[in-house]
């Protein structure tokens, strides 16, 4: 790999982080833009390295195996219980598909990266008025509204 391709798979990710991360930051959602960016990077570059070490007969897909258990690994910090609500799901998975991206970034997937980041970004913020509507419209929300 010529250090431009690296350059171009390693911006890649940051654009990608990068976009997912002002949305969550606009959101002011706990993982914003400097996390978002950091977890696509950082697992582009695991990614990265392992493609490059596949030339000494390394096996790509046992890091990002390992990528994807650490990043659950992260996540798990990020999600929290209060009461009977839990709170940051989605900002965890936000973080794992950030995560993805970056893998997806660094294999030199572009186009890929492009779909998956407008995906993220499109569930994250035009969901929310139906999430709002099912959470508002639910037995489990809504005991009241119960048959009886």
């Amino acid at each position: 790999m010529t250090t431009i391709e690296f350059i171009l798979r390693l911006f890649a990710a940051l654009t990608a982080g990068l976009l997912i991360g002002i949305e969550r930051q606009w959101h002011r959602k706990s993982a914003g833009l400097r996390t978002n960016t950091l977890v696509a990077v950082g697992s582009a570059l695991y990614v990265l390295l392992s493609i490059n070490m596949a030339q000494f007969g390394g096996d790509v897909t046992r890091i990002i195996s390992q990528v994807v258990t650490g990043i659950g690994f992260l996540g798990a910090g990020i999600i929290f219980k209060d009461g009977l609500n839990v709170k940051g799901l989605t900002t965890a998975a936000t973080v794992w598909c950030a995560s993805a991206l970056g893998c997806t970034a660094a294999a030199g997937l572009f186009k890929e990266t492009l779909i998956g980041t407008i995906t993220v970004m499109a569930i994250n913020l035009f969901l929310i008025p139906l999430d709002k509507w099912v959470a508002n419209h639910s037995e489990f929300e809504n005991p009241e509204k119960t048959e009886k």
